[in-house]
């Protein structure tokens, strides 16, 4: 497992945000590079308001990626990744109750599916989209997470 550092920030006053310890145990499962990441957990108006200053989007998003791509390097001489995560609460649990997942299950696939597009993985394109959900099912599997692209 990489080493990496991680900010986990709380911007949201709503019920059963998953604990640091477990944004903290997803993002290491999902890291394949040395990184220095910010999760950070937001109400509908902090993801509206950044999604349209950064993205030119007029909807409130799940998940933010903000990669800073290379921002320095470890010990070892490899590249450490910089980023922010941004999830907003409101989004997944809505997402969540309309799908029938459990709220947890979702908050770990969004943060997996964030820390993942902060590594360059994307979903533009089909075969693009296809690795990458195949990635995120093979993580959250390791928790006991069914895929969330085969309900």
């Amino acid at each position: 497992m990489p080493e990496f550092s991680l900010s986990v920030q709380f911007a949201s006053d709503a019920d059963d945000l998953p604990s640091r310890a477990q944004i903290r145990r997803w993002v290491a499962a999902t890291l394949e590079h040395p990184a220095e990441i910010t999760v950070r957990i937001v109400d509908a108006d902090e993801a509206r308001a950044l999604n349209r200053d950064y993205r030119d989007k007029a909807y409130v998003p799940n998940v933010l990626t903000f990669e800073y791509g290379e921002i320095g390097h470890d010990e070892a001489g490899r590249g450490v990744l910089g980023g922010d995560v941004v999830i907003c609460a409101s989004v997944v649990e809505r997402e969540a109750r309309e799908q029938g997942k459990p709220l947890q299950q979702h908050y770990a696939h969004m943060t997996i599916h964030g820390i993942l597009h902060l590594q360059g993985y994307d979903h533009i394109e089909p075969a693009d989209a296809d690795l990458m959900e195949s990635r995120e099912a093979v993580i959250l599997k390791r928790f006991h997470i069914p895929n969330p692209y085969l309900s």
